[in-house]
């Protein structure tokens, strides 16, 4: 028997699965972040080894390919992946990859992902790992519909209206109930702490998502400006991937708790020129379809 390895590895956890050669899963190792971005290039590299020791040492059948579906510094990981020779052939690609499987099973198509943070990802054949990687900028420079962008913006509203510059809404009444603070000195002191436990705006996206379900205008303001940078990418994915093709006819699927809330699809919807799905399954799902087909 030849089984083969899928790694999703992410900034908070990396999920490691063996499989058969009819694409059965017969192993799983689970341990924590591995993106090298976030946890440091020697974490990330130490961390991912002893998974895929962990994971190996639980057969004794040759393993014949490894597919790495990796968050953050792509080189990295393919310079990690030529020096794994014990593993079978071992292929890099983005963590993308597994999210657009689940989103375009077919082949040609286009996901749309928000956690988080942010991505457009697409491919133009069924090669599995030529993932065209769009966003994904880090909340210093974008990830548009993020639970970060969402946040940070939700923040920025709840405090210029405990300022007193912009009228009461259930955004600054939020703010308050998740800072625990009276005014906006201390709801920016909350989010400003030098010490570690300084929270991140995405921690408020939940709370966010609520108002946005009890269809609270503010909230979907914020929404609305949000997601237009996403749709916009998008947009532009589509049009340099699939030129002259109509964007209603491609296969574009949504992913992560933001896109799929029940309250942000419709909105997306009605602004998009793509019929959008909701993408099923997690993840580690799609590296299985992925190491399946190798």
């Amino acid at each position: 028997m030849h089984l083969r390895i899928g790694v999703d590895g992410g900034a908070t956890k990396t999920e490691c699965i063996l499989v058969d050669a009819q694409g059965e899963v017969v192993a799983t190792h689970a341990v924590g972040g591995s993106n090298p971005s976030v946890v440091g290039a020697a974490a990330a590299e130490q961390t991912v080894a002893e998974a895929l020791a962990a994971l190996s040492a639980q057969t004794s059948a040759p393993i014949v390919a490894t597919l790495l579906c990796m968050a953050g510094a792509p080189e990295f990981w393919k310079k990690f992946a030529a020096s794994r020779q014990d593993l079978g052939r071992v292929t890099a690609t983005t963590d993308a990859a597994p999210t657009l499987e689940l989103a375009a099973p077919h082949g040609p198509g286009i996901v749309l992902h928000a956690g988080t943070g942010s991505f457009v990802a697409g491919r133009t054949t069924d090669d599995l790992t030529q993932v065209h990687y769009a966003g994904g900028l880090g909340w210093r420079f974008g990830d548009e519909g993020s639970g970060f962008d969402l946040g940070r913006r939700a923040i920025a509203r709840g405090l210029l209206e405990l300022q007193g510059w912009l009228p009461p809404s259930p955004i600054g009444a939020m703010l308050q109930a998740f800072t625990g603070a009276k005014d906006a000195n201390a709801a920016t002191a909350f989010f400003y702490r030098d010490d570690k436990s300084s929270p991140s705006p995405a921690t408020m996206a939940p709370a966010f998502l609520g108002l946005l379900a009890k269809e609270d205008p503010v909230a979907q303001e914020i929404f609305d400006a949000s997601t237009d940078g996403l749709l916009a990418l998008a947009a532009r994915v589509a049009s340099v991937l699939f030129p002259g093709v109509n964007p209603q006819s491609l296969e574009v699927g949504v992913s992560g708790p933001i896109l799929t809330h029940g309250a942000a699809l419709p909105r997306l919807r009605a602004r998009s020129a793509f019929n959008l799905h909701p993408v099923e399954g997690r993840p580690i799902e799609g590296v299985r379809r992925l190491v399946a087909r190798l």
